[in-house]
């Protein structure tokens, strides 16, 4: 039961400690869009966004009035367009990515996600030729964000994919080298994509999703952080998770409330709460800091994996127990540059790039808003991504790779994004050349985890 306490100490965290909903994301199903006439095709895109979600920024906006919630984002998650291309073997699919770029700007939302490719077990009809065309995409678009799932634990890596996406990615930073690199910053490379996903830059609709569905992605490391500090520096571990479990539990009715009420006002399903302790640049409200609570110096040091799988584990344990419908990818986000605490980590040496992929094998996510130097080899890039991949394929979790090369520029300046996508500092990332492995293409085999019929 919610007792006078508890909605005391959820005001307190929502005014002091930067508590909020970080997003309200509407998934639209496209697939009765598909036509083979590419014009008739992104005026179906355009019309089906526009009506589903032309009420979806105001209603959002009066929730947040009434119940005196911060909302941050409202976003919109649409089906992997390379499906619609199947159909349309003439098409140019940057059309389509300019199709949702005006109906997004339309209905007034930050974000829409959706323009990728699933190819975990191979390229069918679209799939190439989509993925081929999102440096172009993100760069003659200012909202479209790309995802793209190239391996999973029951089908392995598609390695000729992950080679692919190496060159990808580092296109999209070269065409939009005048503008920080913000295409690689907006496409996101998935081992496990979960189809129920409300955050950018990773979300689309999956094809299991109802027609029109509501997410809600609620955030609140700060409130974590907080609840945290108020306790002995020598209690226990068992202790520490008990405080991060029962803070978890509030800041996930609270989700819960939001994606409720949005669906009832919007006449349409509710999905899921994607309970992830999502960063932001603001001092206070840092994943790192939650961790540094626990006692760390600095995060990176010795420790720091151990005391993430704590955070983890017990906020999914809060999640699960306030909500029947938690998803996306709950946990902890460790992006670097949307993250005060892992900033300062990565500016004082703590934090490196081998730490963070240790990090990733208990965290919600993976290599996430990390900026490496701009000479980084397209090889080198697939490489990480592969490592990645293979830690979610093994593990059965999600992972994922957004990694920015900053083109013209060297380990230890700085690359600035703004808003909530921050700034971070350029990381080193080791020389010696992969590139004999990742050319042999082909694919990684399913582990024996896969086997579980």
């Amino acid at each position: 039961m919610i007792n006078t306490h508890d909605i005391l100490e959820t005001i307190q965290m929502i005014n002091n400690e930067h508590l909020d909903v970080r997003t309200v994301t509407m998934g639209i199903s496209l697939l009765d869009c598909a036509d083979p006439n590419p014009q008739a095709a992104c005026e179906k895109i355009y019309n089906k966004i526009v009506s589903k979600a032309q009420n979806l920024v105001p209603v959002v906006e009066k929730i947040s009035s009434d119940y005196g919630v911060p909302i941050i984002n409202k976003r919109i998650s649409v089906t992997p367009i390379s499906m619609l291309l199947a159909c349309a073997p003439d098409a140019d699919p940057v059309e389509y990515a300019k199709a949702l770029d005006r109906a997004a700007k339309k209905v007034g939302v930050d974000f829409i996600g959706g323009f990728g490719a699933l190819v975990h077990k191979g390229f069918s009809a679209g799939d190439e030729r989509l993925i081929r065309s999102i440096p172009d995409a993100l760069a003659q678009t200012d909202i479209v964000c790309s995802s793209v799932n190239i391996g999973s634990t029951k089908t392995g890596i598609n390695m000729d994919a992950v080679k692919l996406m190496g060159q990808i990615v580092r296109q999209s930073a070269e065409k939009t080298a005048h503008n920080q690199c913000m295409g690689a910053a907006k496409l996101v490379v998935f081992c496990n994509a979960p189809e129920d996903n409300p955050f950018m830059a990773g979300a689309f609709h999956g094809t299991g999703e109802p027609d029109c569905v509501i997410h809600v992605g609620v955030s609140g490391p700060g409130a974590v952080r907080a609840a945290l500090a108020k306790l002995p520096k020598d209690a226990p571990l068992d202790q520490v998770a008990e405080l991060i479990k029962r803070t978890a539990f509030k800041i996930t009715r609270m989700g819960q409330l939001v994606g409720t009420l949005a669906a009832e006002e919007l006449g349409m399903p509710f999905g899921i709460v994607d309970l992830s302790l999502a960063p932001t640049p603001a001092v206070g409200d840092s994943v790192a800091n939650i961790l540094e609570e626990m006692g760390l110096e600095h995060c990176g040091c010795c420790g720091t994996t151990a005391a993430l799988a704590l955070l983890n584990d017990a906020v999914k344990k809060g999640g699960v127990m306030a909500s029947n419908h938690v998803g996306g990818l709950s946990g902890a986000f460790i992006p670097v540059s949307e993250d005060d605490g892992m900033i300062q980590a990565a500016r004082c040496g703590s934090l490196t790039l081998e730490k963070l992929e240790a990090m990733t094998a208990v965290c919600s996510v993976g290599i996430d808003m990390v900026v490496v130097p701009g000479d980084t080899t397209a090889e080198t890039l697939s490489a990480l991504i592969a490592d990645e991949a293979a830690i979610g394929m093994v593990n059965s979790k999600t992972t994922a790779v957004r990694v920015i090369p900053a083109i013209g520029r060297k380990a230890g300046e700085e690359l600035d994004f703004g808003g909530l996508l921050g700034y971070a500092p350029i990381m080193p990332i080791n020389q010696n050349s992969p590139s004999t492995f990742i050319h042999r293409g082909g694919r990684i085999p399913a582990p024996l985890q896969a086997l579980k019929n």
